[in-house]
C-alpha cells in the first residue's frame, strides 16, 4: 500500500534530515518505526503527508508511492483525500471547541450527513468514553480523553492509511495501554493499515507486525516484531535487556 524508497530530506536545504529511508506498509498492516530523538521517524511522516512544503522543507531524492499515486509534492488536504489521516504528536486539537465539532471537522471530505453520523458512532464505539463527553470542550479534556479525541478525529476521514506520531507520549500506563488495545482494534475491525511512530519499543513490538529502526535518518534495520525482539542490538539499546554487546549502533556487528 504504502512504499517509500530512498527518501532523503533537508530543511532550508542545508540541515538534511533524512539520509535514506525506505519503508513499505502493506494492506492492514501495522508496522512500527523506532529510533532515537532526531533519526527522522516524524520527518518521514511529515514528507508523506506533504507537510514539509509548509516547514520550509525540500524532498531531495526518493520516491513516496499510496496505491497507485506517487506522492511528495501532493499538499496534506489531497493527501487526506486520497485515504491517509495523520494523528500528530502534539494532536492539534481545536481546543476552544466540543469533542462533537473536532470530530467533525476530521471529516470534511465526507459530504454525506448520514456517513458522518455513522463515523462518529464509530468513534464513540472504540473510545466510549468520548460520548459522554461529546459537548465537553477538547481543552477541559485530560491527556488521554485528548489522544482518544485525536485519534477519533484522524478516523472520521475513513482513512485506508492512519499515521500515528508518539500516540503514548505523555499517557499514564493504563491510558496508554488503552490507545494500543483500540489501534489493534482498528485494524482488526475496519482493515485500515498503520504506521506507528513511537518511543516506546516495547508497546510498539506488541502490537505491530513488523518495525523499521530509524538512525541519523536512514533505515538501518527492519523485521518482524519476533525477530527484533530477539536481536541483541535491539534488545540492548530499545529494551533494556542487557546483552554482551557494548555496540551503541545497529548499524555495527
Amino acid at each position: 500500500m504504502l512504499h517509500v524508497q530512498g527518501l532523503k530530506c533537508a530543511y532550508s536545504n542545508v540541515i538534511r534530515a533524512l539520509d535514506g529511508v525506505s519503508i513499505e506498509v502493506g494492506q492492514s498492516a501495522i508496522v512500527g518505526l523506532l529510533g532515537p530523538n532526531g533519526a527522522g521517524k516524524t520527518t518521514t511522516l511529515r514528507c508523506i503527508t506533504g507537510e514539509m512544503a509548509f516547514l520550509n522543507g525540500k524532498i531531495l531524492e526518493g520516491t513516496i508511492r499510496f496505491n497507485d499515486m506517487y506522492l511528495g509534492t501532493t499538499l496534506p488536504f489531497e493527501v487526506i483525500q486520497h485515504g491517509i489521516s495523520l494523528v500528530p504528536e502534539d494532536r492539534k486539537l481545536f481546543i476552544d471547541m466540543t469533542v462533537e465539532e473536532n470530530l467533525i471537522m476530521g471529516s470534511y471530505t465526507i459530504r454525506d450527513k448520514k456517513t458522518v453520523r455513522l463515523r462518529q458512532e464509530k468513534v464513540f464505539e472504540y473510545f466510549p468514553v468520548l460520548g459522554g463527553l461529546r459537548n465537553r470542550l477538547a481543552g477541559y479534556l485530560s491527556g488521554g480523553e485528548q489522544q482518544m479525541l485525536a485519534i477519533g478525529r484522524a478516523l472520521m476521514s475513513d482513512p485506508q492509511l492512519l499515521l500515528l506520531d508518539e500516540p503514548s507520549t505523555g499517557l499514564a500506563p493504563m491510558n496508554a495501554a488503552t490507545i494500543f488495545q483500540v489501534i489493534a482494534k482498528i485494524r482488526a475491525e475496519d482493515g485500515v493499515s498503520i504506521l506507528l511512530v513511537e518511543q516506546n519499543a516495547v508497546r510498539a513490538l506488541k502490537v505491530a507486525d513488523s518495525c523499521y529502526i530509524l538512525e541519523n535518518g536512514r533505515s538501518v534495520l527492519h523485521g518482524s516484531s519476533d525477530q527484533l525482539r530477539e536481536n541483541p542490538k535491539v534488545k540492548d539499546i530499545y529494551l533494556g535487556i542487557s546483552t554482551d554487546s557494548q555496540s551503541g549502533s545497529v548499524l555495527e556487528g
